[in-house]
């Protein structure tokens, strides 16, 4: 069987025995999103998606979470079909959390077991890529969070020599606590060798983002960022706003 159907396999199976134990125990928390964007910029990089629809579905148990996650295009360029689907396990151990991403924009016209190189042209794109990632925060009293991220297998890999290439990406945020229950996060992304974000080490983006949670009732809340960034790699700067619902 195809490898990236098992990990989806997987996850819907961890999905449907999940809810079970959360009634033996109580433990299991459920969370969902709905973000409507003006325009998808990822570590510095457009996407070329426009106004874009993301949902999110999430489960937890303990320290272990999963999640899907999506990204659809509402102003698709016919000859982009911008379609994303995420799927990712974490666990945390303190301030200590280690992810697994299977990140997956085929397109709508591909299958989802697409996982091929890209043409000669754009020789790292494809379909599945496969990311490890170590992320810590220092906590409230020091509110950073540093991550390192890099594409262990996958499409992540050079026409001319079908070498991986080992695509990564380092970051630091800042939280940045402000009246009226408004975050503040500056934060820095940087590449360290040539790979997909750039064909150099480079700072691939910086970015200042305001985001505030606006309770609708217990159970529901509307969340809303508005994201200035500016990239190096492409000379080139962007003003993102999102409004959401979520539970």
């Amino acid at each position: 069987m195809n490898t990236n159907i098992i990990i989806l396999a997987s996850f819907v199976a961890v999905a449907t025995t999940l809810p079970t134990a959360a009634s033996a125990q109580d433990k299991v928390t459920v969370n969902g999103n709905v973000d409507v964007v003006n325009n998808y910029v990822w570590r510095g990089l457009d996407q070329n998606s426009g106004v874009s629809v993301q949902p999110t579905l999430g489960l937890s148990y303990k320290d272990l979470s999963l999640s899907a996650w999506g990204s659809q295009s509402l102003t698709n360029n016919a000859d982009r079909d911008v379609q994303e689907l995420d799927l990712n396990l974490s666990y945390s151990l303190g301030a200590l959390t280690a992810t697994i991403t299977d990140y997956w924009w085929g397109g709508l016209h591909n299958p989802y077991d697409y996982y091929k190189q890209g043409p000669a042209d754009n020789p790292i794109d494809g379909g599945h890529h496969f990311e490890a990632t170590v992320g810590y925060n220092f906590g409230n009293k020091l509110p950073l969070t540093l991550a390192w991220s890099t594409w262990f297998a996958g499409a992540d890999v050079r026409t001319d020599s079908q070498k991986r290439c080992y695509s990564t990406y380092i970051s630091a945020a800042y939280n940045i606590a402000c009246p009226a229950d408004v975050n503040l996060t500056p934060s820095v992304g940087f590449t360290p060798w040539k790979g997909y974000y750039h064909d150099k080490a480079a700072f691939t983006d910086f970015s200042l983002k305001a985001s505030k949670s606006i309770a609708i009732s217990d159970k529901f809340s509307m969340p809303v960022f508005v994201q200035a960034i500016a990239s190096p790699i492409n000379d080139h700067v962007y003003l993102v706003a999102a409004v959401g619902f979520g539970f």
